[in-house]
């Protein structure tokens, strides 16, 4: 079994379960409420592309890179139906580090206590049971509204990767790179437990 091996995570809000094909159909519906694909600083998966995004991030998972996850919305008001998709990425076992990312939520659920729970249970059990010493996050330096979410959660800037990638329309991506360390942990912790008690 490799590292880290596929688990399930669970909280109130939210439950990651390992990615299987099955999914396939609730989550090509997850990703229409929004139209997400359309967005062009994104690389979400359309609708009719969505086996062959399954097939992919398994195929990667196969080879030790990635652990995927479906997300499952466990709000009142999600009654446990799929909400999107997101990853433990660019996996250096040698190190223990972890990226958090290739991550999308249907629009319905996005600015719910959804994506912070899902958060939680990735960063507590990257330092808490796989002993990372760092996790990352990715996003593109005009993905304003994902940036800020990052922030929102205790990461810290480490910098811009400038013509990083090309992006699915042909134009340079420059790449913004956040991290949390294991000293850091314990009070980003904190403030999303904080964040996930507070009334609604």
């Amino acid at each position: 079994m490799g590292w880290p091996a596929p688990v399930e995570l669970r909280g109130s809000h939210a439950a990651l379960l390992p990615l299987r094909p099955e999914h396939e159909a609730a989550l090509a519906e997850a990703v229409r409420n929004g139209e997400l694909w359309r967005l062009w600083y994104t690389s979400v998966p359309a609708p009719e592309g969505m086996a062959a995004e399954i097939e992919r991030r398994l195929t990667l998972q196969a080879a030790g890179s990635m652990l995927p996850f479906t997300v499952f919305d466990e709000s009142p008001q999600g009654r446990g139906r799929v909400a999107g998709m997101t990853t433990y990425m660019n996996i250096d076992a040698v190190h223990r580090r972890v990226e958090i990312g290739s991550t999308w939520t249907r629009a319905s659920a996005q600015r719910t206590p959804l994506n912070t729970q899902c958060k939680r249970l990735l960063l507590g059990h990257a330092f808490e049971a796989l002993d990372c010493i760092a996790v990352e996050f990715r996003t593109h330096r005009l993905n304003l509204q994902s940036r800020r979410a990052i922030e929102r959660l205790g990461a810290q800037l480490d910098g811009i990767l400038r013509a990083h990638q090309r992006a699915s329309d042909g134009s340079l991506r420059d790449t913004a790179v956040y991290s949390i360390t294991a000293a850091e942990w314990p009070a980003v912790r904190s403030h999303l437990d904080w964040q996930l008690a507070r009334p609604r």
